[in-house]
Order: structure tokens, then sequence, then C-alpha cells
């Protein structure tokens, strides 16, 4: 009966929220879990970042049946605290022999393995919790998308500040209507990351680390400690920059409150072949190995049905005019968005604490629309009651995808002369050749989506 009346409501929440039903390839659906049940779930990636993320379903009551990871000893007290999971360094072999025993699948690898890693799951049916950035490359987002579609499976890309109650609560005032109509937004990081000169001599491959693995999909090079364990992240071979780390943080609130995921849909578009973002870079280098020192990026994006157009300009080490925030001091990160009744700005990448401006005015303002976002008890929890059939997740591939080529798009847009005209329906860019060639890259033998 408990399992009647969840899918009742799961059904009615679909309903309302205009999502499909979450029918797997496998016999197992979402429809199958009570409240009570526990999901049997498999990491890959645990060594490191995925390690929080494990934990929490752990404590949730939910079995970690396998456990991947290239580096053993890395991961050794992991395998350790949990004996029950069957330890594996290649997820190919892992989901061979364990297919069949697993329904979910947290990705937590480098960067430039979360695409073969998340496809290979979601293409069994298995539902994914992936950690942000969602992908490496603009094509490897836009494939993540469509496969999560494809087979229906839950997804989340763990940006977990998505789950805070204050962005929840600025994203509906956005939407209604407090702030006014936006068709101006920036958004700013930290700093940029800088040249990267490839080492030139050998180092010996860590014990208990499969070097091979670890390269994945990436062009052979030698070991170096200079790309791992936890020094990739600047280098464009295997991660993604400050811009492409986290924009999935910064430019969340904007993203989300500006709908901006509509320009990828089709539903959203009829009767329309093409839908243009401009974009264009100003780098202080190009470098073939690393990440600009500083840049400036400026989206030219489209209107969404009634929502105007918006020009949004992005910021590595870079600020723009203190003048925008009308007095207010500006932090080192920051998402602005700049309405025609007032602003609202976030100066936290990782949650929401926001304020609306010019503060005056908005000093004593308690009002806006009804809470029409579901407040949840973390990320996880989110994601996991929606592969039970309760409800569904607030940064799924759905969002996530199209805000991972968004910021893999800043990166792009850094390495080629001139503004490039990106169609979001087709994912071509129509303008440039060099920066066309640039959407995906050649992989390795043997590794492929």
């Amino acid at each position: 009966m408990k399992q009647i009346l969840n899918r009742r409501r799961f059904l009615s929440q679909s309903s309302t929220a205009g999502v499909g039903l979450l029918i797997l390839r496998n016999s197992r659906t979402a429809f199958a879990y009570d409240a009570n049940s526990k999901l049997n779930i498999a990491g890959i990636g645990v060594g490191g970042q995925g390690r929080s993320s494990l934990d929490a379903f752990h404590r949730m009551g939910n079995n970690l049946v396998a456990l991947c990871d290239v580096d053993t000893q890395r991961a050794g007290d992991i395998y350790q605290k949990h004996p029950d999971a069957k330890p594996y360094q290649d997820f190919r072999k892992m989901f061979d022999q364990m297919e069949k025993k697993i329904d979910a699948v947290l990705v937590a690898t480098p960067d430039h393995t979360h695409a073969v890693a998340a496809v290979a799951a979601m293409k069994l049916g298995k539902h994914v919790y992936c950690e942000k950035p969602l992908t490496r490359t603009v094509y490897e987002a836009r494939v993540m998308r469509e496969t999560a579609a494809r087979h229906k499976v839950v997804t989340q890309m763990g940006n977990q500040g998505s789950a805070d109650r204050a962005l929840r609560r600025a994203v509906e005032r956005v939407w209604g209507g407090v702030i006014g109509d936006v068709r101006e937004t920036h958004v700013w990081f930290g700093g940029g990351n800088g040249p990267m000169k490839r080492p030139t001599e050998t180092a010996p491959v860590p014990a208990g680390l499969n070097w091979d693995l670890w390269l994945g999909p990436a062009e052979s090079r030698p070991y170096s400690p200079a790309y791992a364990p936890a020094t990739w992240r600047a280098w464009r071979a295997f991660g993604s920059g400050i811009l492409g780390d986290f924009a999935c943080h910064t430019a969340n609130i904007m993203f989300r409150a500006l709908r901006l995921e509509q320009l990828w849909q089709k539903s959203m578009n009829p009767g329309v072949s093409k839908v243009i973002v401009r974009v264009q870079a100003w780098p202080s280098e190009v470098d073939a190995e690393g990440y600009p020192t500083s840049s400036k990026v400026v989206f030219d994006l489209p209107a969404r049905g009634s929502l105007p157009a918006v020009k949004s300009t992005w910021y590595a080490k870079e600020r723009p005019s203190e003048e925008l925030l009308l007095g207010h001091k500006q932090g080192v990160w920051g998402d602005l968005l700049i309405g025609s009744k007032g602003s609202l700005y976030s100066e936290n990448p990782w949650n929401a604490n926001y304020v609306m401006l010019p503060e005056k005015r908005f000093e004593d303002f308690k009002g806006g629309p009804p809470e029409s976002l579901p407040r949840v008890k973390s990320h996880q929890w989110e994601w996991i009651e929606a592969c039970k059939g309760n409800g569904r997740t607030f940064s799924s591939f759905d969002i996530g995808g199209p805000l991972t080529e968004m910021a893999q798009l800043a990166n792009l847009a850094a390495w080629v002369e001139g503004p490039i005209e990106y169609d979001t329906l087709s994912g071509k860019i129509l303008n440039s050749r060099p920066a066309r060639n640039l959407l995906h890259r050649e992989y390795r033998k043997g590794w492929s989506l």
C-alpha cells in the first residue's frame, strides 16, 4: 500500500512539475521503492571529493555495494570503512560484474573522466549523482543531458548550494518580479589560474595509483605530481579552470532565476530552428596547457518567452565597477542581477546569502511571491528521495548540463579570436571553425561516450 501511495504522490508531483515518468531500462523503476527502502549505491572516485557524499548516502541508511578508485592507497581508508562494498580500480569492470546489484552511482572523479563514467552508468539505467562541474567539454555536457533524458534516470549535479533555502528564496523572488525585468548580470570569481608548463622531469608513479586509468580518455603523458592527486584543476587536459570549476556555484542564482535553461529546450522554442548565444572573451593570455591569469567574458543571451534578452559579463580575477553595487561592499566573489526595480547580489559561491539593492529601499522588505520550490534536508537527500520516486531534483542534468555548457563556452571563447555564435538547440558553433573544433576533443583508444 505504501508503494502505491508513493507512486500516486510522485505522479501528482510529476504532473505539476512537468516531468516524465522514471521508467528505467532494466526492470527496476523509481516506483519499486518506498520511503524505507535502501538503495544499492556504487561510488566512482571515492578517495577525494566523493567521501562526503558517500558518507551522507550511508548515513541515510543506503547500502554502499561497490567502491571504485584508481588510487587504492588514497582510497584505502574508505575501503576499510565500508568492508561490505566490493573494491575496484576500473569502473568498467565494476559495471561488468556488479550491474544487477547497483541502483545508483556517485561520480566524483576529476573533471575529464566525469562523462565517460556517468554516461556508462546511465546507459545501464542507473541513477547518477555527479560532482560539479558536470563535464570538461561543452559536448560532453550535452551528451550527459541527452543520455539522462533518453534513459529516464534521476540525476543531480553536485553543486550543493542548490539545496540552500536562501538560494531557492532568491530565485522565487526574481521569478516573482521583485527586482523587475533583468537585462544585465555580472558574475565574478576569486582569481584566475595562469599558464601551465608541462613537467620535463619524470617521477615514479605512487604506489597504488593506476596512472593509465587516471588518464582515462585524456591523451597519454608521463605521471607527475603536478597533475595528481589534487593538482589537476588548472590543467586544460584534466580540469576546467576557475570559470569552469566555480560557475556551477557562482552563476547558479543567475542561471536559475533567469530561467536560462529554456534556451536549451526545444519545447520552449516552438517553430524556432536556432537559438543563438553570442560569447566573446578577453583573456590576459592564451595558453595551450592552462587557463588565463585573468579574463572577461561577455554573453549575449536571447529572450526566453516573456523574459527579456540579457547581457551577462563574467570576470576571472577582474571585477565589475563597484558603482553597480550601489554602495554595498564588493566581495571577492559575486553574482549580481540588475533589474528594472532593483538588484539582487550574492557574494558567496557555495550558498546564497544575498542582499537586495539599494539596501535602504529593501531594508524592511519581507515580502515577495509565496514559496513555490520545495525546501529539502540536503542536496544528497533530495537525490536519494527522487531515486525512490519522491519528488524531483533541483540540479538535474536538465539544469546542470546547460549551466556546464555555458561555463565551458566561457573557457572556449578565451582560446579563439573574436565572438563565437553557439546554437543551443543543435550544440553547434556557427561562425568559427577553430572554436567548433574545441567543443570536444579526441579520446584515447579504448574510451568513448
